[in-house]
């Protein structure tokens, strides 16, 4: 911290009751906010047991991490045997050899909640390897009875819904899922939370359904596989709300260099250092996924449980907004996330500074970048210090695979001036190809708008592939006036030729926006409104023909 340009820490705007406040604990369980507990896989794979399972959940129930807010218990592949030829499911008879109803209950005895897992085909994941187990074991073609199984007889709280068995059958997800979520709500239980496991961002759709989905492939305990999925998730933030989140997958914390207990050691996972635990915990809090953790808590280093109890983080993730944060400003591999803490549109903000680079790099904090004016005063959530204030711009040095996370307290909050084309919502936005996989190509291949690092941009990313179809458009959702009056929005466009799109305020009537030739470079093009006071829908499309690519929308 470059310590010349704060000011003094004396009448700091963060006051001892307001950081108790902010690190109180969390409300557990609750659906509006994303899910918190722990998952079999990434330590046992297929192998676990009720030993194991039960286990598990006395550490947690007693160790302190229930009482943190990690209250479900679920358990991933492995414990099936197949449908028999009643049609009813069956249990691992060397694994679970009782059957899975007293595990549940044994959960249940602890305060705690018990997830369950199936696929949404004809086999789990677990039966293409080398586990047999979870051939014929998928939902496809008992969605009814498994479901009523699984919520009704045996009481699991939560379900993870994979798709190797529906990719192989090629299954179509949109339609699958929404069987699924259907015979979910056909067992009268309306307190079980959906996980779609798709290994993509699924689609707009899911939202509709479920209370989370898989964006990424697996995790697995490296460097590279945290930064690559931290990737693919920091242009994700349209698409959050309360009960409704981006799933980062489950946390590899604990998994130290030379200090793993994982079930694929032979398959990436080397493990990380400290600096790049906490800012996996951290942004997986701030980018509002859920937390699971996939260690053996049983074992779990003194370190990593001070770091996932950490109230200020775990605030910073439950916060009742339901927010995802979004990319503030960027140098290379250097990002600045924010989000609004507990109030929509106030002086509060939960800042993330970090570093996926692989040197250190010296942040250059600009408040007006947050939104926000006057004094800042800085709390360190990692560190639950003070950490001074300062006024316009401060700097903040941070070491390669690491990151800072903070909660800014400001005098005034302004209104936000630049909505960079990333943060707005894509109705058809999907990133399954026709493969059943993620990738830019598939957008393009589909006629899909997409996020694409851009030549020029502002942020150095912009939308592209739009238009085409109504629907193939983009929407600012969130446009905040504190003060009726004109205002100039200015969108920086690049084309290749003359191009137009229809700008819509609040679901109004459309007004064409002419776009020409910019040669590829971004140039602006503006129009004139009239805004009363409060939130409003900006946007961008034609349903004919395609629009430019989009960088930003600036609002003067």
């Amino acid at each position: 911290m470059a310590a010349a340009v704060l000011l003094a820490a004396e009448n700091r705007s963060t006051s001892e009751e307001l950081r108790l406040e902010r690190g109180c604990s969390v409300a557990p369980a609750n659906p509006l906010t994303p899910l918190m507990g722990w998952s079999s896989w990434n330590t046992f794979a297929e192998h676990i047991s009720e030993d194991i399972i039960l286990g598990v959940a006395q550490a947690m129930a007693t160790n302190g991490l229930k009482d943190a807010g990690y209250v479900y218990v679920n358990i991933d592949d492995g414990f099936f045997n197949g449908h028999g030829p009643d049609g009813r499911l069956r249990f691992n008879p060397t694994r679970f050899p009782n059957g899975m109803k007293g595990t549940v209950d044994g959960i249940h005895a602890l305060g705690m909640k018990a997830g369950t897992y199936s696929d949404a085909g004809d086999n789990t994941c677990a039966s293409y390897g080398g586990d047999k187990s979870g051939l014929g074991a998928g939902l496809y073609g008992h969605d009814a009875a498994d479901c009523r199984l699984h919520f009704n007889e045996l009481g699991f709280d939560f379900i993870k819904v994979d798709y190797c068995g529906a990719r192989h059958m090629h299954l179509e997800e949109k339609s699958r899922y929404r069987e699924i979520a259907a015979a979910i709500r056909a067992t009268g239980r309306d307190d079980v939370r959906l996980n779609i496991c798709r290994w993509a961002f699924p689609g707009t759709w899911a939202a509709d359904i479920a209370g989370s989905w898989r964006t990424t492939r697996d995790i697995r305990a490296n460097w590279n596989s945290i930064r690559d999925i931290i990737a693919e998730n920091l242009y994700l933030s349209a698409y959050a709300s309360p009960g409704h989140f981006n799933d980062l997958d489950m946390l590899e914390v604990g998994q130290y260099k030379g200090a793993l207990k994982s079930a694929f050691g032979a398959h990436g996972d080397t493990g990380l250092t400290r600096d790049e635990e906490t800012a996996h915990f951290g942004m997986w809090c701030i980018l509002s996924s859920p937390l699971v953790l996939g260690c053996d808590v049983r074992i779990m280093p003194r370190s990593t449980y001070e770091l996932v109890t950490n109230p200020y983080l775990l605030r910073m993730n439950q916060d009742p907004l339901g927010l995802q944060a979004y990319v503030a400003a960027r140098d290379g591999d250097a990002y600045q996330l924010v989000k609004d803490a507990e109030t929509r549109f106030g002086t509060a903000r939960y800042v993330a500074l970090y570093n996926a680079g692989e040197s250190g790099h010296a942040f250059h904090v600009r408040a007006r970048d947050f939104d926000l004016g006057g004094r800042v005063a800085m709390f360190d959530l990692v560190r639950r210090v003070d950490v001074g204030a300062f006024e316009g711009e401060t700097v903040v040095d941070v070491p390669p695979h690491a990151a800072r996370f903070f909660l800014f307290d400001a005098d005034r909050r302004l209104d936000r001036v630049v909505y960079e084309a990333e943060t707005a919502y894509l109705t058809d936005y999907s990133e399954l190809d026709a493969d059943g996989l993620g990738s830019p190509e598939g957008c393009r291949a589909q006629g899909r708008a997409y996020y694409a690092p851009a030549h020029g941009a502002s942020g150095g990313m912009a939308v592209v592939n739009l238009g085409g179809r109504d629907t193939n458009d983009l929407i600012w959702k969130d446009v905040n006036c504190s003060a009726p009056g004109p205002r100039r929005l200015v969108f920086w466009c690049a084309s290749p030729e003359k191009r137009s799109m229809m700008l819509q305020i609040d679901g109004g009537a459309p007004v064409e926006v002419k776009v020409g030739d910019t040669g590829g470079k971004f140039a602006p093009f503006a129009r004139d409104v009239d805004f009363t006071a409060g939130l409003h829908a900006v946007r961008l499309s034609n349903p004919w023909a395609k629009m430019p690519d989009i960088d930003r929308m600036t609002v003067e």
